[in-house]
């Protein structure tokens, strides 16, 4: 046989062969869970980062918030718990059985294949339109309509709705990243499903559910390839429709969040003094922490002076107890937890993946951002919750589950570096 045609019959089955490995790492890939092959060894100094995948320091950070923050839960609400149920120990021990699932979640969906994810998006989405209807028709408290009463456990329509919007946003702008130039891709999905979402948030109503997720749409859609220019469209049509509410009285609770924002310790007549009670207890709180705080344990604002200190305010329990150094402390370790999450992200194989871990990690940082502008007088008092801190087993479960997908993230993340 002539030499040319003995290197072309070569070349073929070279050709073939890696066809065959190709499509047997495809199979792989395909799985339902994403499993090391025999073939990856652990790297010295890479523990869990290379084999499983999971990345350690990641996945340390989330439990050292958590565990910070069942400590400082507890040290808030004992004496809250202790005057309205009789119990010291009775958001502590529902916070633990809270975290206990969440936990468990969040290690099994660190296994599961995030791609799975990619076709059911608009199916979640749908879903949480599905809870937010059904929560409408529920009796509220107070006017307010945000739980779905399941026995000892609510659920917060508003906590999958954050993450339906995430996911949605993810499958959209990887599926059509080369289209999302144009408005048709960019902007119009952004106001239907933005518009579509709070719109029955409106109605319920959670004025901070509406903030948080219209940042979060805006922070998917840009970084999903939507021009900048159509930003300015998105906040002009935002700024029409709250102009035409403000017009035909249609934020009379969202503008009594407003009475005496900003004006917390310059409080003139006994209807403001109540109005800002909460922020002002808050202010007073963060300011006798001073530079290392009194002590854990030791806060005299959490005496019934701040209302449901476990909850939104409980940062000021934080600064009061742990002074302005512990309290820097805790948003560093946020900072590292949000930079991890994204390092990790964008090292995915895939667009989905790095959309999805970035949107879920960034979540994170947009509340505790709001959180601490609300609790120190910057922005009105709404309803934002601290992660990992505040009280509640939705929000809690959600937030664990949804850093198990960005664990799902980093082992295939991990693994590409191989």
């Amino acid at each position: 046989m002539a030499p040319q045609k003995r290197m072309m019959l070569k070349a073929d089955v070279n050709r073939i062969y890696d066809e065959e490995v190709y499509s047997e790492q495809k199979i792989r890939e395909e799985k339902f869970f994403v499993r090391p092959t025999r073939q990856r060894k652990m790297k010295k100094g890479k523990l869990f980062s290379v084999g499983m995948g999971l990345d350690l320091p990641f996945c340390i950070i989330i439990l050292v918030l958590l565990i910070i923050g069942m400590i400082m839960m507890f040290s808030a609400s004992y004496a809250y718990a202790y005057y309205n149920q009789g119990d010291s120990y009775y958001y502590l021990v529902r916070q633990l059985i809270f975290a206990v699932i969440g936990v468990g979640i969040m290690f099994v969906l660190s296994f599961f294949n995030y791609n799975k994810l990619h076709k059911v998006a608009p199916v979640v989405l749908a879903i949480s339109y599905l809870c937010l209807l059904v929560v409408l028709v529920l009796p509220g408290s107070e006017g307010v309509k945000r739980w779905i009463p399941l026995g000892i456990f609510n659920i917060q329509p508003s906590e999958i709705a954050k993450f339906a919007i995430i996911l949605f946003f993810s499958h959209w702008c990887s599926k059509y990243y080369n289209k999302m130039q144009f408005a048709r891709y960019s902007v119009l999905p952004g106001v239907i499903v933005f518009g579509s979402t709070a719109l029955l948030l409106f109605l319920e109503p959670h004025y901070s559910g509406i903030v948080i997720i219209g940042i979060l749409s805006v922070v998917m859609l840009y970084i999903g390839g939507m021009q900048t220019k159509y930003l300015g469209i998105g906040l002009g049509l935002i700024v029409g429709v709250v102009l035409i509410l403000a017009v035909t009285n249609s934020l009379s609770y969202a503008m009594s969040r407003l009475d005496g924002w900003g004006q917390a310790l310059e409080y003139t007549t006994d209807d403001m003094w109540w109005t800002t009670y909460q922020t002002r207890n808050s202010l007073y709180a963060i300011g006798s922490g001073g530079l290392w705080g009194l002590g854990l344990g030791q806060s005299r604002m959490k005496y019934l002076y701040i209302p449901e200190p476990q909850n939104d305010f409980i940062f000021a329990v934080v600064v009061e107890e742990l002074g302005l150094v512990g309290a820097l402390m805790i948003l560093l370790i946020f900072a590292l937890l949000v930079w991890r999450g994204i390092t990790l992200s964008l090292r995915a194989k895939d667009k989905f993946g790095k959309l999805l871990g970035i949107g879920l990690t960034s979540q994170i940082g947009i509340q505790v951002v709001l959180n601490i502008l609300v609790i120190t007088d910057w922005l009105p008092n709404t309803g934002i919750s601290l992660p990992f801190f505040s009280y509640g087993g939705s929000s809690l479960i959600m937030l664990l589950a949804q850093m198990g997908l960005v664990l799902s993230i980093s082992r295939t993340a991990n693994i590409e570096r191989q």
